[in-house]
């Protein structure tokens, strides 16, 4: 097998970007990464063009149910953008560097800014299913055994192999998704908090998601943090939101069981007030014009 340092290098993430350029009506700035259940954001933007991520050079292919695997370009509120149906997790077996190349790709392509959401176990007692997490920091686990995308060779042209994460989730567009939020008069299922990552595909056992609690986490799952570390890495702002689909088995003797039907179904229950918070913090955000 080829090197990751070859096969994700900066020349391979161009190539890619500038043959997505060639054939998108818009040059984005805006980029929305779907997670389990929310493809239906992708269906929101304008002028549409739908590209199979079979067809583009390097690209991953997204293997789970609920991840449609399109790339899709439009304007959203009238800003440019793209939007990302399907994200791939290191469960699929993809190494973490393949799993966060979109991310390299949007730069590339001029995106400044990433919305990224998915959907989340709740850890917090507090959090109902169906609420809606302003995630303000992460807990990286598989970062603790050395599974970060940025070990390796780095490349400065995407960014400093040192970059800080105490301000990774831009605070002025947390703000702004709460202000939405309470104009839209959501703030009854709003939420902000710690979302804790893991590999996955398994499910937590009661002592993982004890020890989450324990250690500050609000909400776990299986995606979003290496996006994040690469989209700070090369100098994206990053807004994420999670839907908590359930609530962690925190009890030997309940009766409840994790499952990925229950995930897609919450899912579709707050789909559509997940995707008018997505569009007003858009049409609010001043800095996506051309």
């Amino acid at each position: 097998m080829e090197p990751y340092s070859k096969v994700y290098s900066y020349e391979e993430c161009k190539a890619t970007a500038d043959w997505l350029l060639a054939q998108a009506p818009v040059r984005p700035l805006l980029g929305i990464v779907c997670g389990s259940g929310l493809g239906g954001l992708a269906e929101m933007l304008k002028d549409k063009l739908l590209i199979d991520y079979s067809d583009i050079p390097n690209f991953p292919q997204s293997t789970v149910h609920g991840h449609a695997g399109k790339l899709v370009f439009g304007t959203l509120k009238g800003k440019p953008c793209v939007c990302m149906q399907g994200r791939f997790h290191l469960y699929e077996g993809y190494p973490i560097q393949k799993t966060t190349m979109p991310m390299r790709v949007f730069k590339l392509m001029g995106v400044e800014t990433v919305i990224l959401t998915n959907a989340a176990g709740g850890l917090n007692q507090d959090f109902k299913v169906g609420d809606i997490m302003v995630i303000k920091d992460h807990i990286n686990i598989p970062g603790f055994a050395g599974n970060n995308p940025l070990v390796g060779a780095n490349d400065e042209r995407f960014g400093e192999q040192f970059p800080c994460m105490s301000d990774a989730y831009d605070r002025d567009l947390q703000q702004l998704a709460h202000a939405v939020a309470a104009e839209l008069d959501y703030s009854s299922f709003m939420q902000e908090g710690v979302y804790s990552a893991l590999c996955g595909p398994s499910f937590e056992t009661v002592a993982e998601c004890k020890m989450l609690q324990f250690l500050g986490a609000d909400a776990v799952g299986m995606s979003t943090v290496h996006e994040v570390i690469v989209a700070r890495h090369c100098g994206m702002r990053v807004v994420a939101l999670s839907l908590i689909t359930n609530q962690v088995v925190m009890d030997y003797y309940s009766e409840k069981k994790a499952n990925h039907a229950e995930v897609l179904q919450t899912g579709e229950l707050r789909a559509q007030q997940m995707e008018k918070l997505v569009s007003t913090m858009v049409s609010r955000m001043k800095t996506l014009k051309h």
